[in-house]
């Protein structure tokens, strides 16, 4: 569950960055494709939006991702206090096991879903304009706690 202090602080509408033309279309190539993965839907330009977060790309040679910059939301998120579980208790534990599996969730981060209205804490602001996430988005501090 994301819980964010209530009401929300001003710093947490935030414009968007400014980009280089090559980032710009690498972005919007981006939000299409995972718009049509049911990630991400449109909000628009609607300026009565509360909470947005800025949105760069990375490149990794000539790949490129966008990356949300949640620092602002992280800051006011209302932290869960349940553990991560010690890796090294848990090897422990894994040491008597007779068989082991293991799987890779492509993008786990984008596997899961969201509980009802949290979409309106996790929403983006680009040049092309706001959107809202349908899932979990990279970045989000709770996001490890949730996945487990």
């Amino acid at each position: 569950m994301l819980n964010v202090e209530r009401p929300y602080p001003p710093l947490l509408r935030r414009p968007a960055y400014s980009d280089s033309p090559r980032a710009r279309e690498a972005l919007e190539t981006y939000i299409d494709e995972v718009m049509k993965l049911g990630v991400l839907q449109n909000v628009g330009h609607n300026k009565e939006v509360e909470l947005t977060t800025p949105v760069i790309i990375t490149w990794n040679n000539d790949k490129s991702k966008m990356v949300g910059d949640f620092r602002a939301l992280n800051t006011y998120t209302i932290p869960d206090g349940y553990p991560i579980p010690r890796i090294h208790e848990t090897l422990i534990q894994l040491s008597k096991a007779k068989f082991i599996t293991s799987m890779d969730a492509l993008k786990g981060f984008h596997q899961t879903f969201l509980i009802p209205n949290a979409g309106e804490l996790l929403r983006i602001i680009a040049h092309c304009g706001i959107y809202e996430y349908l899932r979990m988005p990279f970045g989000i501090i709770m996001h490890p706690l949730i996945i487990k």
